[in-house]
């Protein structure tokens, strides 16, 4: 019998977090032998995410936590400062990131996607792991082809830090690649931070007497959790850096 990819999370103490450490824990394939918060150190995980406890005691660091124990794959959903940390400890110790935290920039990526080549691992940065927005992308790609004018709206929890969101800019490249020669400005992203929201994702193309408006919703962080396992399994089987949930689910449908 194979044995149980080992996961490791930090920033276990969000809501990103909380929601991850329950769907992996849930998997059986998988086994979350530890997690990192910095502001809930010492603490048993399931105290964090309402299970109980679990005999898992928080680390404050990703680097105190593989002084305990190994990892195969470490997730991180933090900020873009801890993220870059996180993802350099997890590669020093042979394991691989799955990374859902925004803001590393493409010259960053460029050089994790070396890195990780260099030492023979996989490592995925995504800036969102629900299959519908990746849907939306693929819809707005072939909406762009028809009609050129169009805007993008996102709309996120108000503790979100980063605006635009890297969804939004993810779509706004795809966009703005399907316009090519069609393109007659950057395509402008707006931003919305409210409370009561969670996730949300307008494409909004005009034409003459008509719009077309593409939309999205993530009505909890549950919406992530399909994809984000997908990943997690997924990273085991390749080398260099994948960005796009697409590619990993074709990977997820190997035999």
């Amino acid at each position: 019998m194979n044995r149980k990819l080992r996961v490791a999370l930090t920033g276990a103490s969000g809501k990103m977090g909380q929601e991850s450490a329950r769907a992996i824990s849930d998997q059986p394939d998988l086994q979350l032998v530890g997690a990192v918060s910095r502001s809930r150190a010492g603490d048993d995980l399931g105290a964090v995410i309402g299970r109980g406890p679990v005999g898992l005691t928080l680390a404050p660091t990703l680097s105190a936590l593989f002084e305990t124990t190994g990892a195969d794959v470490v997730v991180d959903f933090t900020r873009s400062e801890a993220a870059r940390e996180n993802i350099a400890v997890a590669l020093s110790h042979g394991a691989r990131p799955v990374v859902g935290t925004t803001g590393l920039s493409p010259v960053e990526l460029d050089g994790l996607d070396r890195r990780c080549r260099n030492l023979g691992l996989g490592c995925v940065v995504c800036p969102n792991f629900s299959v519908g927005a990746m849907l939306l992308g693929r819809f707005a790609r072939e909406a762009a082809a028809y009609l050129p004018d169009v805007e993008i709206i996102e709309l996120h929890h108000q503790a979100k830090v980063d605006a635009p969101s890297g969804t939004a800019l993810r779509l706004k490249a795809t966009v703005d690649e399907a316009l090519g020669a069609s393109l007659r400005r950057p395509t402008p992203i707006h931003s919305v931070r409210l409370p009561g929201l969670v996730a949300h994702h307008r494409v909004v193309f005009g034409g003459p007497g008509e719009v077309l408006t593409l939309s999205h919703d993530s009505l909890s962080r549950q919406s992530f959790m399909p994809g984000l396992i997908t990943a997690v399994r997924a990273v085991m089987t390749f080398i260099g850096l994948v960005t796009d949930l697409a590619v990993l689910l074709e990977m997820g449908k190997r035999p």
